[in-house]
């Protein structure tokens, strides 16, 4: 039978439903608290999650947030802020911080430390303790289609310096870091939000490729993990690896020696949920030793009641220790004291948006066949190739160079292609009618996993070998047309870096 979720148990009582709310994050729909997590909150609820759907501007932010510790003054509330593609504060433009592989390719950990240090301050000034940041996989599979960007690269030693700097970086503004996804997420051909990814490599080789990043954060201070829904047969051919005692009791507690905070990452998730049902994961997860579910923003009061009751009612019927369950609560509650009086010993930085666009122009490689074909002289043909929004990103993010380069070069002509769009050759002709005698941009993101983008991009620079070619994902082996510009990131900021570029100059007051 397969599994699905459990139904809503009855014989828990008060002590033990009081631990779960201390266990349990979830989130919610709306841009104010809705009745349900106050009454949670004021109940004992310990932690709330935020998404860039509960997020509008920086006043009505730190408006929620102080609702919130209305109701529960300890509450801890955590969001994932990453800069670059994951970004919630700013979901509606884009981020102003470049993200990981742009902050990776220039290799100034100094640099990573000052964009961690900034973007903690612009979430101590609305009211948020816990950023799921930093990304510490190692991107060592180049088709991820999940981390990407995400990830400072390739190499462990490098993403292992970056990771620690991104950590003092945050801690410097008295918020705290959490490292994810452990034990590492970067070699796997399979978004998780979707199905559950294997990891094929043996223990040796996840000890020297993946773990390195994990251990330079734990040196640097990090008191939280999160952890991957992966399936790792090296440690364990059953379970995923959030709720695997072989991985999260085992390598990262006894192994690593990690004293802190493992947080699932979304319980929701399919890799997880599809195999135990929501319960089921959940429950799991708290016995391997997790000791904070984190929860998504699609479930209302009925379904964290029905899951409070299923945690706690798992230890009445003995499948959950109740030793386990109060470890974990008070491993939270200890977590959030932590957080509060790192706070304290800290002064709020100033956040520095400046600093984000100076970070992206750094990243920037612009490798040119011909270079007279920059700047351009007069405005050009933008052809935007779509790329389908993952889960962890959100469809609402805007990407691209258009508002800049527009704005640098007004007449400039823009064309999106829908996403996964397959190669048209009428569309193909339409578009090279409307270039004639203009300069072509062609911006594409990780095309290197795009089949049909690679079909265009090959017969629009045949035709158009002087085309210049922007990527805003993963660089990747192949033609580039005159002159290809590599971004190392989608956030607006790698854009209008990128236009910047293109025009050979900068937008007014930049």
């Amino acid at each position: 039978m397969p599994p699905t979720d459990s139904p809503r148990p009855t014989r828990a009582d008060g002590e033990l439903l009081a631990l779960a709310d201390r266990v349990l994050q979830p989130g919610f729909r709306g841009t104010t608290a809705p009745d349900w997590i106050r009454h949670r909150l004021a109940g004992g609820l310990g932690s709330v999650l935020l998404f860039g759907p509960n997020i509008r501007d920086r006043a009505q932010t730190a408006e929620l947030t102080a609702a919130l510790r209305a109701e529960n003054p300890d509450v801890l509330i955590a969001v994932d802020e990453e800069g670059g593609d994951i970004t919630r504060l700013e979901t509606a433009t884009g981020s102003s911080y470049p993200g990981n592989l742009a902050l990776g390719t220039v290799d100034d950990p100094e640099l990573t430390t000052a964009v961690a240090t900034s973007i903690g301050g612009e979430l101590r000034a609305v009211g948020i303790g816990l950023d799921y940041a930093p990304d510490a996989d190692v991107n060592s599979n180049p088709d991820n289609p999940v981390i990407g960007v995400r990830s400072f690269g390739a190499d462990p030693a490098l993403v292992a310096r970056h990771t620690a700097a991104w950590v003092r970086g945050l801690h410097d503004a008295g918020v705290a870091a959490c490292a994810k996804h452990f034990p590492g997420h970067g070699d796997t051909d399979t978004d998780s939000h979707l199905d559950l990814p294997t990891v094929a490599m043996d223990a040796d080789r996840i000890a020297e490729l993946a773990l390195p990043p994990f251990r330079a954060a734990l040196a640097a201070g990090a008191r939280a993990v999160m952890t991957a829904h992966l399936l790792i047969p090296a440690y364990d051919a059953d379970r995923p690896a959030t709720v695997s005692p072989r991985v999260i009791t085992q390598l990262l507690r006894e192994e690593l020696g990690f004293d802190g905070l493992v947080v699932s990452d979304a319980i929701e998730m399919q890799a997880v949920r599809a195999r135990y049902g929501l319960a089921g994961a959940a429950v799991r997860a708290l016995s391997a030793g997790v000791d904070l579910i984190c929860l998504g923003d699609r479930s209302g009061d009925t379904e964290f009641a029905d899951l409070r009751a299923a945690v706690a009612d798992a230890v009445v019927r003995g499948e959950l220790r109740e030793e386990r369950l109060a470890e974990a609560a008070a491993r939270t509650a200890e977590f959030a004291i932590w957080q509060r009086a790192l706070a304290g010993s800290v002064p709020a930085p100033s956040p520095d948006r400046a600093l984000g666009l100076a970070a992206a122009r750094r990243a920037l490689h612009v490798s040119a066949e011909d270079p007279a074909a920059l700047p351009l002289q007069t405005p050009a043909v933008l052809v935007e190739f779509g790329v389908p929004g993952t889960v962890v990103q959100g469809d609402a993010v805007p990407w691209g160079l258009g508002p800049a380069l527009t704005a640098l070069m007004p007449g400039t002509v823009r064309t999106t292609l829908p996403a996964l769009a397959p190669f048209d050759p009428a569309h193909a002709d339409r578009i090279l009618a409307e270039a004639a005698g203009r300069p072509l941009v062609l911006a594409v993101r990780d095309a290197h996993r795009r089949p049909a983008v690679r079909d265009w991009l090959r017969v629009l620079l045949a035709r158009r070998p002087d085309a210049i070619t922007v990527e805003l994902g993963v660089p990747h082996p192949g033609p580039g047309g005159a002159v290809r510009i590599d971004t190392h990131g989608a956030a607006r900021v790698c854009g209008q870096a990128a236009a910047e570029a293109l025009a050979g100059r900068t937008l007014p007051g930049q």
